[in-house]
């Protein structure tokens, strides 16, 4: 904790704020300042600061302590003092940011034990735009790994229980010494008898085949925030692998947000761009076209001499940020659609078009020579 500011002054809070208070402005400074969405070089740390502030006044016992010594009042707390009992992914919507599994945050975020829980699972769910536009739930869907109903887990059939193996007695592995040159060397592999288990199921469960795990397809209505940016992750605690050690927690499922292809419009950000093909006519006259948006459809004007490839943007039509704020833009890029097969009446009028224009820049052409 060596930051000298102050933590109100970090969150920008009066020392009076109350708990929703310094929630609500934890949650819009983390947003604007996590370094998946800041990439500016100081991102990391402001964001740590921000973190061990609310850590700090989110508490009541540390925040006690903080008003009446300062950063002395909080200078023994440790780290897992500060974030263990916080879980900063509800906070932040349900949104997991991962700082990578050397990163100090990872700990705190995830609140994993290693080698305890379950392997997570990681699925991609593809959104449409108007659902990220207007947020609401969608239906995931993933097949999983889940404790065998049957035998609860055991592999063996109802009414009998597995038996310790004899060749290992129970612990699943063999372990060799040998002793060379007065040191002792240890093998340790895993016991073939029982796979590694620690013991022999004789009856085998019919419903699992004795491996005490059966595959079920689960179905969960996850919460699409409003202007969820693409890549973010909902977490599902609890829905990931099993662990290999009985009666440790499993594993969490992640689901990966993407946008939804869409034949109308490409996401970039909060922005949204389209392509309208007008005709050369349209082009030269000026003329007035229907765009869709994601709530109706706005009449635009093409303004006369249109260029092909010139972009026609319309302020706040595009998708509202994550977190709020103002809505981005729409960018209609104009493609000029020329015929390649002409009637004749067409053919008459574009000569005749083709004979003016040379007409009138013979004038120019005669003063020039």
């Amino acid at each position: 904790m060596a930051d000298p500011r102050d933590y109100y002054e970090t969150l920008s809070v009066a020392r009076d704020a109350d708990e929703k208070a310094i929630k609500d402005a934890f949650r819009k400074l983390a947003l604007k300042y996590h370094p998946d969405r800041n990439k500016s070089p100081d991102a990391t740390e402001r964001f740590r600061e921000i973190a061990e502030a609310y850590a700090v006044l989110s508490d009541p016992e540390k925040r006690a302590e903080y008003d009446a010594r300062g950063r002395a009042g909080v200078a023994d707390f440790s780290t897992e003092d500060l974030f263990g009992g916080i879980d900063f992914g509800d906070i932040l919507g349900g949104l997991r940011f991962d700082f990578g599994t050397a990163g100090p945050f990872d700990r705190f975020f995830r609140r994993r034990a290693a080698g305890a829980r379950g392997e997570n699972i990681e699925v991609a769910l593809e959104v449409p735009l108007e659902r990220i536009f207007k947020g609401g739930e969608e239906t995931v869907h993933v097949a999983r790994p889940v404790v065998c109903p049957a035998c609860g887990g055991s592999g063996a059939k109802k009414g009998t229980k597995p038996r310790t193996c004899p060749k290992c007695g129970g612990a699943g592995q063999i372990v060799r010494s040998q002793r060379k040159q007065g040191v002792t060397l240890k093998q340790i592999t895993a016991c073939q008898d029982c796979g590694g288990h620690g013991v022999i199921v004789d009856s085998p469960c019919a419903e699992c085949a004795g491996r005490g795990r059966i595959t079920r397809n689960e179905t969960h209505k996850v919460r699409i925030p409003i202007g969820v940016e693409d890549g973010a992750t909902l977490r599902i605690a609890g829905h990931g692998l099993l662990a290999e050690k009985p009666g440790a927690p499993p594993g969490d499922l992640f689901v990966v947000i993407r946008a939804a292809e869409d034949s109308r419009f490409e996401r970039r950000g909060s922005d949204l761009y389209r392509t309208e093909t007008i005709d050369v006519v349209d082009a030269v006259l000026g003329a007035k076209i229907d765009v869709p948006l994601l709530d109706g459809q706005q009449t635009v004007d093409v303004p006369a001499g249109a260029q092909p490839d010139a972009v026609l943007r319309l302020d706040g039509k595009g998708l509202p940020p994550f977190g709020g704020g103002t809505r981005g833009d729409l960018y209609v890029r104009l493609r000029v659609h020329v015929p390649e097969q002409l009637s004749d009446r067409q053919r008459r009028l574009f000569e005749r078009l083709k004979a003016t224009n040379h007409s009138a820049r013979k004038p120019i052409e005669r003063a020039e020579g």
